[in-house]
């Protein structure tokens, strides 16, 4: 009888939920994001600078209709997704396996999944404001969606390229050493400014290497963004089936090569 009362007043008290659990984690994340001066550059000031600055200069060659904007709008937009779904989520989940952070929040209560589900939830957050930022910013200079616009579009877009990028993301930092997680993905970050679409139109580059960055996650994404919001017109039947074909391709392999130790 006494025994009972003594186990009862010494139990634990009830574990907090698992949507609580997964945002507090995400606040976290969010809160730790904030934090990093590297991450605000590249999340952020890059996009918003090259956005500004290429917006500036027409780089088409005089064979592009409408103003420089409506063709860096995208292409600035395509680079946000890249830095947060990748760049970002990769080095920091990088840092946080090799100091055998996620082996412990993996053995909490918990779980992986609270773990996987705040790291996505962390990256759509930011990815909302920067889109809201860019748009704000294109709209100040002369942005104007084209009349053939579309939403649906843009979100596929959006989402396809989040989880493309976000997928090898987590395969680099769930496979390599932390370091070469991080200069891998700040390279990777710079070639697709090159081979995306982002800076130049990919007619610009030399045949060959612009028929290869078309079948690539950077130049796909550029290329649904910039027929989703207007800025030009044709098919991105293609470009999303590019996009759908890496989301799987990659989502898949960072669940199956993730080691979380």
């Amino acid at each position: 009888m006494s025994g009972s009362r003594v186990l009862g007043a010494g139990a634990p008290a009830q574990a907090a939920s698992w949507t609580a659990m997964a945002a507090a984690l995400t606040l976290n994340e969010l809160r730790l994001a904030m934090r990093r001066g590297e991450n605000l550059l590249i999340t952020f000031i890059i996009p918003a600078g090259v956005l500004l600055v290429f917006s500036a200069f027409d780089l088409s060659g005089g064979t592009a209709t409408g103003k420089p904007v409506d063709r860096m709008l995208p292409g600035s937009m395509a680079l946000a997704v890249i830095a947060s779904a990748m760049v970002s989520l990769a080095i920091a989940t990088g840092f946080e396996r090799s100091y055998g952070v996620l082996k412990r929040l993996g053995g909490s209560p918990a779980g992986t999944s609270a773990l996987v589900a705040s790291k996505t939830a962390a990256v759509i957050v930011i990815e909302a404001v920067q889109v809201a930022l860019l748009l704000a910013i294109a709209t100040a200079i002369g942005w104007s969606a084209g009349p053939a616009a579309s939403l649906p579009l843009t979100l596929a877009g959006l989402l396809l390229g989040t989880v493309a990028f976000a997928g090898f993301g987590l395969l680099m930092a769930g496979t390599l050493r932390a370091e070469a997680t991080l200069a891998l993905a700040n390279l990777l970050f710079l070639v697709s400014l090159v081979i995306g679409g982002v800076v130049m139109p990919l007619d610009k580059l030399p045949p060959t290497i612009a028929a290869a960055s078309a079948l690539l996650p950077p130049a796909a994404l550029t290329k649904v963004l910039t027929i989703g919001l207007g800025g030009a017109t044709g098919d991105a039947t293609e470009a999303l089936v590019v996009l759908a074909v890496w989301a799987v391709l990659l989502a898949g392999l960072a669940a199956r090569k993730f080691r979380w130790d």
